[in-house]
């Protein structure tokens, strides 16, 4: 089991299969007592959840070690005000190439709080740290400037762009590991 990640102000709680079949399930209460957390009123919502997982339960339940690869929910506050912020995904373990993909979410109240720089800051130290990766990539929009402050202040640089399959071309970042 992978152990939580602790920034200044966050807990970065791992995902878990029980957790993610809750909140794809509408469940709640559940969600909330396996995070620990209260889940912001509108969060996460259906086109969170399908972005953060663009496979299947049933994929994720075939493979949930290698799915839900450094997952975490950004969980802010202390007992008993803890509350979910927001949440870090990697598109799965990372292939051969050793590139792992990271993206996350904000909820919108807690939006513009430096939460995501501090998440996706430690996020990114963590999978570097793990054997065989060898980069972490980010994409986002030329128009989203709160996703680019994130990916600059976390030290990525501009690698290529990539077409979205609806929305268009989307910028390609990655930090390297160090050699």
């Amino acid at each position: 089991m992978t152990t939580p990640l602790r920034t200044a102000r966050l807990e970065l709680v791992p995902m878990t299969l029980a957790m993610v079949e809750a909140v794809m399930l509408g469940r709640r209460e559940s969600s909330e007592h396996l995070a620990r957390a209260r889940m912001p009123e509108r969060w996460p919502n259906h086109e969170l959840i399908e972005r953060a997982f663009p496979v299947s339960l049933d994929d994720l339940r075939a493979e949930p070690a290698a799915r839900l690869w450094g997952a975490r929910v950004m969980v802010a506050g202390v007992e008993p005000d803890r509350r979910v912020v927001g949440s870090i995904v990697f598109h799965g373990r990372p292939a051969e190439d050793g590139v792992a993909e990271i993206a996350y979410g904000v909820e919108e109240g807690s939006q513009r709080q430096g939460y995501a720089t501090e998440a996706v800051t430690a996020c990114v130290d963590w999978a570097l740290a793990q054997p065989g990766v060898r980069a972490v990539q980010a994409t986002t929009f030329a128009w989203h400037h709160p996703s680019l402050r994130v990916i600059a202040n976390v030290g990525m640089v501009r690698v290529g762009e990539r077409e979205h399959e609806t929305l268009g071309e989307m910028i390609v970042f990655e930090r390297r590991v160090a050699l």
